[in-house]
């Protein structure tokens, strides 16, 4: 039996959050494109950065991948190519948990660089005291309900369950009675998936639309230094460069 809650939580909710995205991200394109950035601290902490950086972009990259392998691929498909249950299940442990843990303890080192370096943490915008703690939350509640399940209740077939109803949301015809079912960490990974898609907007994390493709044809940038005597030097070398190739061409 289907109560208020659960059309709330597993209808209402995502379409609401969908209907934020698709909306907030053409209102951002219109209006705020000066700040459709990462933001970038790089300037004033190096070394967090890159770590914790390449571990949750590589992470959470895995971690995209694995949830179109096994949300939006009904299990009938990956049967059909020959990777039956057990082997569907051995590689979301390993390769989606290696993943999820790389995603984690990269968002953990990029937070506590946030938190504990002052100048980082004096430029830290105010919309990411909301897009870290969410999207802290979808990864914790995501790794819980990876290996939780298993430790704790047994191994649980979410393809059966959650992925029909996350598919329905798309096709118009969700079944809150699926999600009803399901344990709890499935469902609270679901609500803050859904949180996570109503900020996204609104934070930085509207960076990940665009791809730096014109990098690949834009010119040079030139540098030049600040210490007018090196910048002396460096137009002087340029200058004899020149002449020297000046002269090679007029000998016969």
């Amino acid at each position: 039996m289907t109560d208020r809650l659960d059309l709330l939580l597993w209808v209402a909710l995502p379409y609401l959050s969908l209907a934020i995205f698709v909306v907030g991200h053409v209102w951002r394109h219109r209006r705020g494109q000066i700040t459709w950035t990462s933001r970038s601290t790089q300037i004033l902490e190096r070394r967090l950065l890159q770590v914790g950086s390449l571990l949750f972009h590589f992470g959470i990259l895995a971690v995209i991948g694995g949830h179109v392998l096994g949300i939006l691929v009904p299990s009938g498909v990956t049967e059909t190519v020959g990777i039956g249950h057990d082997t569907y299940h051995l590689i979301s442990i390993l390769a989606g948990g290696t993943a999820g843990i790389a995603a984690t303890l990269g968002i953990l080192v990029l937070v506590y660089r946030r938190v504990a370096i002052g100048r980082v943490r004096a430029s830290t915008p105010r919309s990411d005291l909301v897009m870290y703690p969410v999207l802290l939350a979808a990864l914790v509640t995501g790794m819980l309900a990876t290996f939780g399940p298993n430790l704790l209740l047994g191994e649980y077939e979410y393809r059966e369950t959650v992925a029909p109803w996350f598919r329905g949301v798309f096709a118009f015809s969700p079944d809150p009675e699926l999600m009803n079912g399901a344990p709890f960490l499935f469902q609270a990974h679901a609500v803050t998936a859904w949180l996570l898609f109503a900020v996204w907007p609104f934070s930085r994390l509207v960076h990940a639309w665009s791809i730096p493709v014109s990098y690949l044809t834009r010119s040079w940038i030139p540098f030049r230094s600040r210490d007018p005597r090196t910048a002396l030097a460096v137009q002087r070398a340029r200058a004899a460069r020149a002449a020297e190739a000046r002269g090679a061409r007029r000998v016969p």
